[in-house]
């Protein structure tokens, strides 16, 4: 039976002055692909500015608007129904061989963007030596799909799960220090040990709904959530929670892929002026057997972050527009 959800998602930027004018990307659209379909989808702006859309060159609806009278805040209101089918049953493992397939996709240069290093997920000094700590789990030491659920499950044992420990913009070295993170952290790890055994992945923006009544499999946010999706032969595209240490299925939500974070980054943007901004963000989900209504939640996630008047530059003025996922 596929299950149904309803999902409303709030980000506001409060700045400490009025500001001129305010530019901005929205990846909040989910996916219709595969299991999921999107049922409908809008976006409300207060102020009001008119709204944009195309789909990038991943295949993600990118909305855009251009806000040019000055404001002191910034509300953007994104609902969305979704339907979600079950997943196909996954095997207990693949042939050892299909390694041969994995070499052969390098050897004909395909997916070359999932396959190599990209700005947050890096083989850095600390990857690399966190990878030797995971001994044989972090290499081809059995068939592929294994592979990556055994990486998956050494990561989420490795790691605490821990809100706002690190920044939208921290390198993967700073979760591999303290051994904490959130979700983001957890999937770009995840994304270069995948990576360094040859196998292409891609960073999965989306969201995660709560866990059944009852259930305990590990540290679950619902606000925007990040996972990883590794492309394996005869299975095609299957997603892997590391810091849910489960297999996406019918709780994850997929909005964006990308090579990572900085592909997909559910809003993006700059403002002129120097005023200090506040980012609020507040999730609701809610799941149903039968199709909800978008008004009724039946769980919510909120977190504000703050960001610093003058910014040091063009890249972080955009950073300040942008919303971490834990």
């Amino acid at each position: 039976m596929a299950t149904h959800y309803a999902i409303r998602h709030l980000t506001r930027f409060t700045y400490a002055m009025p500001v001129a004018e305010s530019v901005m990307e929205l990846r909040m659209r989910p996916a219709t692909d595969g299991p999921q379909r999107c049922l409908q989808f809008e976006v409300d702006l207060q102020p009001r500015a008119r709204v944009f859309a195309y789909c990038d060159f991943l295949g993600n609806w990118v909305h855009h608007f251009d806000l040019p009278r000055r404001h002191s805040r910034l509300a953007i209101t994104a609902r969305a129904q979704v339907q979600i089918d079950p997943p196909v049953p996954m095997p207990e493992a693949l042939p050892a061989e299909t390694w041969l397939t994995v070499d052969g996709w390098a050897a004909r240069d395909e997916h070359w963007d999932f396959r190599h290093e990209s700005r947050f997920a890096q083989w850095t000094e600390a990857l690399l030596g966190f990878a030797t700590s995971l001994g044989p789990a972090a290499e081809r030491s059995a068939d592929p799909l294994t592979t990556a659920r055994t990486l998956m499950r050494g990561i989420h044992r490795a790691f605490d799960y821990a809100p706002n420990s690190t920044r939208v913009d921290s390198p993967i070295d700073e979760a591999l220090a303290t051994k904490r993170g959130v979700c983001q952290d957890f999937t770009h790890i995840m994304l270069a040990l995948l990576r360094r055994l040859g196998l292409p992945c891609r960073y999965v923006s989306g969201y995660i709904a709560p866990r059944a009544l009852g259930d305990d499999d590990g540290p679950t946010t619902i606000a925007t959530h990040a996972w990883v999706e590794v492309l394996l032969p005869e299975l095609g595209w299957v997603g892997l929670d590391p810091t849910n240490d489960i297999e996406a299925g019918l709780r994850h939500v997929r909005v964006a892929v990308g090579r990572d974070y900085a592909d997909v980054p559910p809003t993006r943007g700059v403002y002129k002026g120097g005023a200090a901004s506040q980012l609020e963000v507040s999730v609701e989900v809610t799941p149903s057997d039968a199709l909800p209504t978008l008004d009724t939640a039946v769980a919510a996630a909120t977190w504000a972050a703050e960001a610093p008047a003058q910014p040091e530059s063009a890249e972080r003025a955009a950073q300040e527009q942008q919303q971490q996922q834990q």
